[in-house]
């Protein structure tokens, strides 16, 4: 039934976008149920996971596992059962017919019955120097993952929305100081998060100021960071355009994005599959990964706007599965009714 990647004649049972936890969960339980499926590791084999450097709090490793060596025990696990991997992008899909088509950045183009959408979601950067060296290393964008290898430390949260939030709330049972940095002399966060944020002893506000420069190494962390305000805000447009900034260097053992993610969903555009208001992956109502077209299934982070844990993550990625296989034996089991009719009707 299978061939090669870009053989258009070929129909695979299943196509999982993504090789995450979900992605490599859901390839697990796919190729368990011997349903053989294709895993498109996309543009950043692994996902967010590999940027982290010791994961704590997944089960089963009482000791912590390295995020990409998590991810590589995965990739080999769903290996062993049959699942083939492949370095594919996704460009664009047509769902409206079926066999669903996946045209692949290569050009190849891909037919499969189900689909799973694992594709995760990208941690928004604020182009700060040094950010993409020091991420991992102290320099974090998930407060719940992270939080507790920064016990004693002072450290930034940047950001001033919800997330930014969270983050500093989670962050006041591990560090001694929490500094939220935000661009603007107001946040942004709902009445409710700003409350909790202001009211807590723990944490300070550093008002028209914003992240220039991360200080450290990936031996030694982050040890510091050069701040930029200006009082009208925004001080990072005004240094670009000449304006006088007051820079400041700071002590700070860890630093952390709260400016949200963006979920993975690009390719999905003018497809019947619905996405809420901020471009997540939206699935049907109750304890399922179906989403608004029959055979395309959600897992993990691109459909998930507020868990955005390894372990979740791994959990959707084996419902989805078990949802898809589930799909395709009632499909399979319509077809042979249909076979039967039209035989007993030729009798």
């Amino acid at each position: 039934m299978n061939g090669s990647n870009g053989d258009t004649e070929t129909v695979r049972d299943v196509v999982i976008v993504g090789s995450g936890v979900a992605g490599l969960s859901a390839a697990v339980y796919a190729a368990r149920a011997d349903l053989e499926p294709l895993v498109l590791e996309g543009p950043e084999p692994g996902g967010q996971l590999t940027l982290t450097t010791d994961v704590e709090n997944y089960l089963g490793f009482p000791e912590g596992v390295g995020g990409m060596e998590l991810i590589q025990r995965g990739k080999e696990q769903a290996e062993r059962f049959g699942a083939e991997f492949s370095h594919g992008t996704v460009e664009r899909t047509t769902l409206d017919e079926r066999p669903f088509e996946l045209e692949l950045s290569s050009g190849d183009v891909l037919r499969t019955r189900a689909l799973i959408v694992a594709t995760g979601a990208s941690a928004r950067l604020v182009g700060a120097e040094n950010e993409d060296e020091l991420m991992g290393y102290g320099l974090s964008t998930c407060a719940t993952c992270d939080g507790a290898f920064h016990r004693g430390d002072d450290v930034l949260v940047i950001g001033g929305g919800d997330s930014a939030m969270e983050e500093a709330l989670f962050l006041t049972k591990f560090a001694d100081s929490v500094t939220v940095v935000h661009r603007r002399d107001e946040l942004r966060a709902s009445e409710v998060m700003a409350r909790r944020a202001r009211d807590n002893e723990t944490i300070d506000f550093r008002w028209n100021t914003e992240l220039l420069e991360i200080h450290g190494s990936q031996e030694a962390g982050v040890t510091g960071a050069t701040l930029v305000s200006h009082p009208d805000g925004h001080p990072t447009e005004k240094l670009e355009v000449g304006d006088e900034v007051e820079r400041e260097g700071v002590a700070v053992g860890g630093i952390f994005y709260g400016v949200g993610h963006v979920p993975n969903t690009d390719f999905l555009a003018d497809t019947a599959v619905k996405l809420d208001a901020s471009d997540h992956l939206r699935t049907l109502e109750g304890r399922t990964t179906e989403t608004a077209v029959p055979g395309v299934f959600g897992a993990g982070d691109v459909a998930d706007p507020e868990y955005r844990q390894a372990i979740t993550a791994a959990g959707t990625g084996s419902m989805a599965a078990l949802d898809a296989e589930a799909w395709l034996d009632e499909r399979a089991a319509d077809g042979r009714s249909a076979d039967t009719a039209e035989a007993l009707a030729d009798d």
